[in-house]
């Protein structure tokens, strides 16, 4: 037998209450981190029409309004109302601004498309609307019967001659009460406080049976401390959702179960608002958690749009600036993917913000290289037709007029700009073959000079034999001066025999590095010289001098893409860590090493200007 307990004091009755930021926190911040069913319908459309959303075509949207025609009124949810309209929305104006909302194959919606589907969702709203009334109807008539068992109880209380009769009736009404379903929400705390005062008012002011009334005690004792049992597991559940609705429907539970004696209410009591403050506290800190990180992810996405933003797109003047510009891009959208969702006010426009910046990259590259790929073909065609220009004055024996007019083909390639990587190498291929087979029928006609070449080669030795002289006992300076003296006199010699040409002057070239390292000569310098030994070695060869010049361009511009490569990637660098400072000075040292090659390659190529 139970009998109904006394009703907690106001302070008891607040704490029963769910706590409202947290309930708020749960309906209004839905987060992408949690594995739990704690999403808010209206959130969870927004994210999947803004990061996730695929349209439906036109058949399968009225297809999926007529399925959610089919269910049961109590199954349509506001979402399926509301993710339908969306859709439609989309495809209205997707035909009315010409917009690729819709699927691009997706014909334009006809007046009768249009008046079948508003059919159908108006049917799906006035089913909704219907079930929704025969609910309130319910809870109306639940208000009505619950008010009528505690009229009926407070009845039974104030007849206290006839309390054994009455009782048995009394523990009915209360079983009726806990049967009735539902009541409007504005009303539950209101009746819910009223039946506990009627079940008070005749549990402390009636002289009930002793017996029965510590029988009923005792069983409410047991019951109440089941529940105190399963609050303190979920003090310890991992998942603090899933642990807060456990703790409402428990609340439920306790408010249902009559009163314990006078002696044990107040102890058990406090032990249950005890535990349900610190489940409510770990639901609170859950969501102030959530937010946390959506800050960070709000963060790291608004730092990404600046970088995107701080991508100077006016500067990319090559395909290979642009390829590594989108490289860049490409890897802060993989950086983009790795943050969750931001709050939700921010989310949406910070997404919006980044495909712009996204769209507006990609559509200028497009234009770029739409825009430069007519000019590679204009460059393209003046070289194909130099080359057609080389090949049929290949075989002119007018050596003095045809070598002018090599010479100015050649000066005039160098005028012209790049063409598409695929047809460089076989163009420029075509007039160099065309500039070398002239060249060489020219120098096999004019082999008169062997003799001097022979006499060349002869002095050549004996700059070779003094070289030579110059041993590890000869003073520093003098040195110096003498590997001078006998450079300047190896540039002044002139051609030597072709078939001697490259082991003598590797016999040279031998002597004078052995020479340099042994007085320390600087690298730098060194290379200069040597490649200042090579162009005399070229000089009056007009075509080897011109492939020489090709060759120190390529490199150059090597060189120069290297260096934008290195410092476009200092621009992200940061130096607050040790690593980071580490790659830092890596890329800077490596940025200047690059430099230097650049100053030296430009310095190579005035040299070989100056003989050309």
């Amino acid at each position: 037998m139970r009998e109904p307990s006394s009703a907690p004091n106001a302070a008891e009755e607040q704490t029963l209450q769910p706590a409202p930021a947290a309930a708020s926190a749960e309906e209004n911040q839905a987060s992408e981190f949690e594995t739990v069913d704690n999403t808010d319908p209206e959130e969870a459309a927004e994210m999947e029409m803004t990061e996730g959303f695929q349209a439906l075509t036109r058949e399968a949207l009225l297809d999926k309004a007529a399925a959610v025609l089919a269910k049961d009124a109590s199954e349509i949810s506001t979402d399926d109302i509301r993710y339908l309209r969306q859709q439609f929305n989309a495809f209205r104006r997707a035909a009315e601004t010409g917009t690729e909302e819709a699927p691009q194959d997706e014909p334009v919606a006809s007046e009768t498309e249009d008046a079948e589907f508003k059919d159908i969702l108006n049917r799906i709203r006035e089913k909704k609307a219907e079930y929704t009334a025969k609910v309130e109807a319910e809870r109306a008539e639940n208000l009505r019967k619950k008010e009528a068992v505690i009229a009926e109880i407070i009845a039974l209380a104030e007849d206290t001659d006839n309390v054994n009769r009455t009782f048995p009736r009394y523990r009915e009404l209360q079983d009726e009460f806990n049967a009735i379903g539902d009541v409007p929400a504005t009303d539950d705390t209101s009746v819910w406080k009223r039946f506990q005062e009627a079940r008070e008012r005749y549990s402390d002011n009636l002289k009930i049976n002793k017996e029965l009334r510590d029988y009923d005690f005792k069983k409410n004792l047991d019951s109440k401390q089941l529940i105190l049992d399963e609050s303190e597991k979920l003090v310890a559940e991992e998942d603090v959702i899933t642990a807060y609705k456990r703790l409402q429907e428990l609340h439920i539970k306790w408010r249902q179960i009559g009163p314990v004696a006078k002696e044990f209410r107040e102890e058990i009591w406090n032990k249950f608002k005890a535990l349900s403050a610190e489940i409510n506290k770990r639901y609170q800190a859950h969501f102030e958690e959530r937010k946390a990180r959506e800050a960070e992810n709000e963060a790291g996405k608004t730092a990404i749009c600046e970088k995107l933003e701080a991508i100077d797109m006016a500067s990319l003047k090559s395909f290979a600036a642009w390829d590594e510009a989108t490289k860049t891009v490409m890897d802060l959208q993989q950086q983009w993917r790795a943050f969750g969702f931001a709050s939700r006010k921010m989310n949406k426009a910070l997404f919006a913000r980044f495909r712009a910046l996204c769209d507006g990259f990609f559509a200028a590259k497009a234009e770029y290289f739409r825009s430069t790929r007519e000019e590679l073909s204009q460059n393209l065609a003046r070289k194909t037709a130099l080359a057609e220009r080389a090949e049929a004055l290949k075989d002119s024996t007018d050596w003095k007029a045809a070598t002018d007019e090599f010479v100015a083909m050649q000066k005039e390639w160098k005028t012209i700009g790049t063409v598409a990587k695929k047809y460089s190498d076989a163009v420029w291929r075509r007039f160099q073959e065309a500039c070398d087979s002239f060249f060489d029928a020219k120098k096999k006609a004019t082999s008169g000079a062997r003799k001097e070449e022979a006499e060349n080669l002869r002095a050549k030795r004996e700059v070779i034999a003094e070289l030579e002289k110059i041993t590890a006992e000869t003073p520093r300076e003098e040195a110096i001066a003498r590997l001078r003296e006998l450079q300047d006199r190896w540039k002044e010699i002139g051609h030597v025999p072709f078939r001697d040409k490259d082991k003598v002057y590797d016999a040279y070239r031998a002597k004078v590095d052995a020479l340099r390292d042994s007085l320390d000569v600087r690298r730098n310098q060194a290379r200069m010289e040597r490649f200042t030994d090579n162009l005399a070695g070229l000089e009056g060869d007009q075509q080897k001098l011109y492939r020489e010049r090709e060759r120190m361009m390529r490199a150059l511009e090597s060189r120069r893409q290297e260096l934008r490569t290195y410092e476009n990637n200092l621009g992200f660098l940061s130096s607050k860590s040790k690593s980071g400072d580490s790659m830092l000075r890596e890329f800077e040292r490596k940025a200047e090493r690059l430099r230097a090659d650049i100053a030296d390659l430009q310095e190579k190529i005035k040299l070989i200007d100056a003989k050309l």
